[in-house]
Parts: C-alpha cells; structure tokens; sequence
C-alpha cells in the first residue's frame, strides 16, 4: 500500500476511535453527578431519621462508587487522548512527506556557526535536516538525535544503528505507537526528565513515619470496628466521628510537607503515565537486532523486574495523591485512610528502593528515539538505500542516482559520483546557479546521513567513516570584530590544520577566498590547494575560476575536473543540473545582469 495511503487510513480510523471514547468519558461523567446525588440523598434521609449509620454506608458506597466511575472515566479520556495523539503522529508523517512539514522540534538550539559542517550543510534549523528526520519529544531523545549529526559514529556502531533503522522500519504500529505515548513531551519543559530525577533524589521525612505508617493502616480498621459496634451499641456511633476528627487533625499537621511533595510531584503522575506506556511498548516488544536488544535489557532492574511496572507504582501513588484536589474527597479519605500521609510514605519509600535505574531508563528511550527519528525515512522513503560502510586507507565515496534530500522528490535531480579506494582532489567549476554548490550540499548532507546510521537519498552508495569539513557559508562577525577575508582564513587554516592531524577528512569548498580581489584570490586558491595536495587531502573545490581547473595539468593523477553548464535556447537559459567530466566552457553572469536590465557589452 501506498505509504500516504497508509497514513491516512491510520488517520481516519484513529478519529473514529477519539470521537467513541469521547462520548463514553461524558457519560460516565454524568454518572459521576448521579453518584453523588444520591449520597447527597442518604445524608437527606439520615438527618431526617436521626441515623448516622445511614450515613457512613452511603460514604462507603459513594466512595467506592465514585472511585470506580473516576477510574472508568480517566480511562476512556486516556484512550481519547491516545488516539487523537495516533491521528497527530499520522497526519505528521503526512505533512513530512508532501511539504517537509514537523511538529516535532527542528533542532535549531543545536546549531553552531563555528561547526565543522553543521551551518553550511543546513543539518539544523527550519527547512533542515533535522526538522525532517527528527521524531523525538523529549529533549533528552532531541540531544541524542543530535549528537549523531554532529560527528561520525565508528563503522560497527553505524552498522548496528542500520540494523536497527531497518527492524524499526518494519514495525511500523509499533512506530507510531510509542510515539504517540511520547507525544505530550512536546508540551512540556525541556528539563522535565530532569526534574523528575531531581525531584526522586530529594527525600521528605516524617517524624515518627514508622509510627504514623502503622496507624495509617490501621485506622480505617478501628473505624469500621466501631461502626459495626453501633449497629449493637447505640453511644459508639459518636466515637467515629471523634476518631476521624482527630485523623484529620493528623494530616493537617503534616500539611506543609504534603503540599510540598504535591507541588512537584502532582505535575509529573501523567508524566509518568505515559513514560510507563513506552517503557511498556519497548519491553514488550520482541527485537532482533543486537543494538535494539542491548537497550531492551537495560530496561530492567537488577531483579530482571521491567522498569515499567516500578515506574506504573510511583504514577499510582502520585494520581492517588492527586485526588485531594477535590474537596470533598480530601475531607473523606484524609479523615477515614488519612490519605496524604499514607501516600507521602508510599512514594518516600518507593524513591529509596527504586531510583538507581531511573535515569538509565529515560536514556533507553531517548537512543530509541534517535532510531526511531532515522527509521522514519526508511519507511517514508522505500526508495532510499541503506549504504555500505567501506573500510581501507584511502578515500571512497561513490553513489548512484544521488540527490539532496531536502529538494522535494518533484523538483530534485539525481546525480552518479565515484570517488573509491583513492586520494583525489575534485575541480567542480559552472555557471552560476548551475548547480555547483548544491551538489557539494548534496554530496555532504547524503554523507552525514549515512555516518550516523540512516538511509540515503540515493540508489546506491558506498562510503569510507570520514570527517566533513565544509567551507562555504563564511561570514563576519561584528561581535567578534571578524572581517569576511578573516574569518574565510581562519576556517582554512582548521582545514589545513584537521587534514594533518585527523584521520580521512573529507573537505567541501565553494567559492575559496571570495573576500579578497580576484589575482590574489586565485594565487591563494591555487596555494591552498596544492598544499592540500601535498598533505594529501581529499575533497572537492567549486569554483567560478577556469584558471583553477588547470591544477589537473600539473597534477594529473591527483586532480580531476568537472563542471555544471547551461544550455540558452532562443535567449532563455536551460539548467540540467548534471555533474559532467571535464572544465565548464559556458558562462552566464552577463545573461543574467542583462536580465535584470544591466548591459554588460563586449570587449
């Protein structure tokens, strides 16, 4: 099937689903208010008889009515909220794959002038690579994703990470079903995960816990001891009214440190609700692939206990700690259970057993994030190749049919390229908008893609674990007093620098020296590159200067040429955007001035 198809069947039938457990919660709601009409009934009728043991049956019967009318109806709004969040993901991966759309964040926190690659090859930012690669909604999955773009992985991490690219690729429910259980991060601060760790690290004591942790779980006891007691012994049905004033008395004593527990811990229950969901979906789940493997099993406490289940405790305790936002609820269990206290002690005692293995949970999730991220261009894009990772002491980088990603699949053209087992030097010279620079973007981007573990907009590609080193967007800096010309010697100078001292940088120039007059600009040019040659670098140089192209003669088996050109065709230009062997002979800078209206005349 058609993967838009796909996406948007997924779409409809998720709707659908919203729009039954939406009716459902409403009503269960409504039977909320019935509920406690009627309790509100019995104490009408107790009053009127003078029968208080009317009364607290009809408070046992509403609280657990009432509990179990909540549960339900927190239970259809879950699943509500899930499939509105299934539809999202779908409607997303729509909007990706027609118009380079994302609700997820396009990294452009990560951005850093002053990085090897990153600025020039638009690898974060709007209209980036990230913003069409990036599936993560926590900020700690968002880093991972974009610790992958920033450099190299070595050749058996980048082949476990294409393994496990293409066992995601083919669990595409499961895809979608964890990331709509992460969706709400995207709503919430980017250190939510901090806090949380934070927040189970920061103890709360009680004085006298042991004491008051035995009387907790003995009061509703005595009270019920009690009202049984009045059915036989009319005078005892005052005591329980005395016991549960003075419980909650007990509770309000402890008020301060209740309140400052709920504080933060009260915002992170549903968190936790849908971190347990994915814990869940990636223990559940039956993975093949070693790296995927490795990740699962890190999800599970020394006991081989699943995280998810110690992480589903804490949520309950907290959501149970939450029901004292209502009023009337907060009078009724503080006074029977005392229930902030209880709950105070669960969660203190479930912090000291189970914080070690937080913090390594949350980082699972963010590395599947990061595959989850790349596997989405492999299901998107069926057409994409999976590269092959070369080992050697030269230099390969070869593809067929390659293309930019981010060209949509309508307007990109496809270009071979065949750099293998070798040390060269590439001429790339055109006309202007002929193409040059964006196949150098192409060339890079492509690279980048595959170094981190992800397919390639290609049909074909072999590639050696280099280090891109881009030369092409050099600007000035007012802050840093950098003119053009400076900050265009400065990157040549950590180019000349990283291809002495690193292994198999792999550099991509456009337009050297353009800060500078047009004889000193080819000398420095040609310099620059006889030296790369001598310290035997390898990359590619675009150029609008026919005079560089002749370091072929003088270097014939080190340098080779190739050229972007234009047809005219009665006056109009025509770009075919082809990579072709040899030097650009056609030129267009006075075809387009004349364009615009300036007659540049002949010599």
């Amino acid at each position: 099937m058609d993967i838009l198809t796909d996406y948007r069947q997924r779409a409809d039938f998720a709707q659908k689903e919203a729009d039954k457990y939406k009716e459902l919660a409403n009503n269960y709601s409504l039977l909320r208010l019935v509920a406690f009409g009627l309790f509100i009934v019995a104490v009408c009728i107790a009053v009127s008889t003078d029968e208080i043991t009317v009364v607290a049956i009809a408070l046992v019967i509403l609280i657990i009515c009432f509990s179990w009318l909540v549960n339900k109806q927190n239970g259809f709004e879950t699943l509500k909220n899930y499939f509105l969040d299934i539809k999202r993901v779908n409607e997303n991966e729509i909007g990706s794959i027609e118009s380079c759309k994302n609700i997820y964040d396009d990294g452009a926190m990560f951005n850093d002038d002053k990085h090897i690659y990153t600025a020039d090859l638009d690898i974060f930012g709007s209209y980036s690579l990230y913003q069409l690669v990036n599936r993560a909604a926590t900020f700690p999955g968002m880093a991972k994703l974009a610790s992958w773009l920033h450099q190299p992985a070595a050749k058996d991490v980048i082949i476990e990470r294409q393994q496990a690219v293409d066992e995601i690729a083919g669990k595409n429910d499961w895809k979608l079903d964890i990331q709509a259980h992460l969706l709400f991060s995207l709503k919430q601060s980017r250190d939510q995960i901090k806090n949380l760790v934070a927040y189970l690290k920061i103890p709360v004591t009680l004085q006298s816990e042991k004491l008051l942790a035995i009387y907790c779980q003995a009061s509703p006891y005595i009270l019920l001891a009690l009202a049984i007691a009045s059915i036989f012994y009319a005078p005892a049905r005052y005591i329980p009214p005395l016991i549960m004033l003075v419980n909650f008395r007990i509770v309000s004593s402890k008020a301060s440190l209740v309140q400052k527990a709920d504080l933060i811990a009260g915002k992170i229950g549903t968190t936790l609700h849908h971190f347990v969901l994915a814990f869940k979906s990636i223990e559940n789940e039956e993975w093949q692939s070693p790296y995927l493997k490795s990740l699962a099993i890190q999800i599970k406490n020394e006991n081989g206990e699943s995280i998810s289940g110690k992480v589903e405790q804490l949520s309950q305790l907290i959501n149970k700690l939450n029901y004292r936002l209502n009023m009337v609820m907060l009078v009724v269990l503080n006074a029977i259970f005392l229930w902030d206290i209880r709950q105070l002690i669960a969660i203190e005692n479930w912090k000291k057993n189970n914080l070690v293995h937080i913090e390594a949970a949350f980082n699972v999730v963010a590395e599947f994030e990061a595959v989850i991220s790349l596997s989405s261009l492999r299901i998107n894009y069926p057409e994409w190749c999976i590269p092959q990772i070369v080992e050697g002491e030269s230099y390969t980088l070869a593809a067929k049919s390659l293309a930019h990603p981010l060209i949509g699949a309508d307007k990109r053209v496809t270009n071979d390229y065949e750099l293998t087992d070798t040390f060269k030097i590439d001429i790339i010279t055109g006309s202007n908008m002929a193409g040059k620079s964006t196949f150098l973007r192409t060339i890079g981007i492509n690279t980048v893609l595959a170094l981190c573990g992800a397919p390639v907009c290609a049909a074909e590609m072999q590639v050696s674990v280099i280090t891109v080193i881009t030369y092409m967007r050099i600007k000035d800096s007012l802050n840093e007093s950098t003119s053009t010309f400076k900050a265009e010697l400065d990157r040549l100078q950590m180019l000349l620098g990283a291809v002495e001292t690193e292994n198999k940088v792999f550099f991509l120039i456009d337009e050297m020296l353009r800060g500078t007059n047009s004889v000193d600009k080819y000398r420095g040019s040609k310099a620059v590159i006889e030296q790369l040659i001598k310290k035997k670098g390898v990359g590619m140089v675009a150029t609008h200067d026919l005079q560089i192209a002749e370091l072929e003669q003088s270097h014939p088996n080190y340098v080779r040429n190739f050229y972007f050109d234009i047809q005219v065709i009665n006056g109009e230009m025509v770009f075919d955007y082809k990579i072709k062997d040899g030097e650009c002979k056609t030129f267009n800078a006075s075809l387009l001035l004349k364009q615009i209206g300036i007659d540049v005349g002949e010599e």
